[in-house]
């Protein structure tokens, strides 16, 4: 009969019923048998109350593990509690670029006393990832990578690997550089493990591996592994030294993030915002977005004040204004996410904007016809009159197409200027189509009805 493995939520539920029965020990237990993956996912999954008892019952050992797992907000938590000694402790075995996201939670007093706290090489070491900014290469690299010379045999370079006590996770290769550091290429694992030991690394390594320069955007590094099927790649300097490797664990981190920032971003909400988060930090976080929102909401009002003599001889317009705004919003909303996606990949760019753009506002344009047809008909026997089935239907035509080219527009303007499309361009689209979609509807009933 197969073993069905307990859920996180399971594990929550006992760890909960425990403490409410004050079994500390049990807790405990339980808590510290988890892998520390699985202890950062019940902390997040916690309310801040138990969420505190049970950072308590880890054990210190793993305390540093389940930090590095932690959302950047959760961490910051914590990591106010401590003091740089505690902080220097918990992450002397975390890989450097962990280390480096930790301490930059914290102020820049605290970091440099964690700094102090290390010896020369770690310092050092640390140092060099912490120069460069958390979404470039340099700053997802790790400096554990080992590199050999080309001029070595394979028996030498086994024997070399032996004298280790463990070579890094997610090691696949081998990094081949000259005697100044500077890369040359790769000597598969795979290759190592099956050639003739008197062969030499230069015979056996692969040269058509490119390194990933040390500024490369990370949204970049995910597309070169996906593209790649990587497991891990080297990262060199303008000159080509070799700097460390990524892996492709921290690259699956960086998938993760750019999916939550996007998806969170579409609400005005920060990719690290915390379920559990208490009501004194969630609300205010959530008020400035909406007081964005109310601002726009206020543009299409006034739009909509222009023509209220209108909407009094006619009260039908007054019911049938939001089918146009609706319709624009969805349509526009439809081609903004397209754009966003394909920018997000690397697919947009220069030479096929104009297309994209042709594209999407025929897209519109045909959509148009067929909706515009289809409510032109359902408001005329509805309010058995023609006319406003002639004006909603214009309107319709004229608010689908200028959303599908605000749509598609949008992004790419923004994106020129450094600004996230995925946050700034919702609020941006929904204002323009609103506003085009009641003044297309209303001006053309009071230049009917007028």
């Amino acid at each position: 009969m197969p073993h069905n493995k307990a859920t996180p939520q399971d594990t929550l539920d006992k760890l909960t019923l425990a403490l409410d029965s004050g079994a500390f020990v049990d807790v405990r237990r339980m808590l510290n048998g988890l892998p520390p993956a699985d202890i950062a996912h019940l902390l997040e999954s916690s309310p801040p109350k138990f969420r505190n008892i049970l950072w308590k019952l880890i054990e210190v050992d793993l305390e540093g593990e389940v930090l590095g797992e932690l959302s950047d907000d959760l961490q910051a938590d914590f990591l106010s509690r401590m003091d740089a000694a505690e902080v220097a402790t918990i992450t002397e075995s975390l890989e450097d670029d962990d280390i480096a996201d930790i301490l930059q939670q914290l102020p820049d007093r605290v970091t440099r006393e964690v700094l102090n706290a290390m010896d020369y090489q770690d310092r050092a070491r640390l140092e060099r990832v912490m120069h460069y900014p958390d979404d470039v290469a340099g700053g997802l690299m790790n400096t554990d990578a080992i590199t050999i010379r080309a001029r070595l045999t394979l028996d030498v370079v086994l024997r070399y690997l032996r004298r280790h006590e463990e070579i890094p996770e997610m090691t696949d290769n081998l990094i081949v550089v000259n005697r100044s550091d500077q890369f040359i290429g790769l000597l598969p694992l795979r290759t190592l493990l099956v050639a003739d030991p008197s062969a030499t690394v230069r015979e056996m390594m692969a040269t058509d591996v490119d390194p990933i320069p040390v500024n490369t955007p990370d949204d970049e590094v995910a597309r070169l592994f996906e593209r790649n099927d990587w497991v891990s790649a080297p990262v060199v300097d303008d000159s080509g030294k070799l700097l460390g490797r990524i892996t492709i664990d921290d690259v699956i981190d960086v998938i993760r993030e750019d999916a939550d920032h996007s998806f969170m971003s579409m609400a005005g909400l920060d990719e690290e915002e915390d379920t559990f988060a208490p009501v004194s930090k969630a609300a205010p976080r959530r008020a400035i977005w909406l007081g964005i929102n109310l601002a726009t909401a206020f543009i299409a009002a006034a739009a909509i004040n222009m023509f209220h003599d209108t909407i009094e001889k006619v009260v039908a317009l007054a019911v049938l204004m939001p089918i146009v705004a609706s319709m624009g919003g969805i349509a526009g909303t439809q081609t903004l996410t397209v754009l966003v996606r394909g920018i997000a990949m690397g697919q947009v760019g220069k030479n096929n904007q104009t297309w994209l753009l042709t594209r999407e506002v025929t897209i519109g344009f045909l959509n148009g016809i067929l909706w515009a047809a289809v409510v032109a008909v359902a408001a005329s026997l509805w309010f058995d009159d023609w006319h406003i089935g002639l004006i909603i239907a214009a309107a319709m035509m004229i608010n689908l197409v200028t959303a599908a080219f605000t749509g598609a527009a949008l992004p790419l303007l923004l994106t020129r200027f450094n600004i996230d499309p995925a946050l700034a361009g919702g609020v941006i689209l929904t204002t323009v189509t609103d506003v085009v979609g009641f003044v297309a509807f209303l001006g053309l009933a009071t230049l009917f009805y007028a």
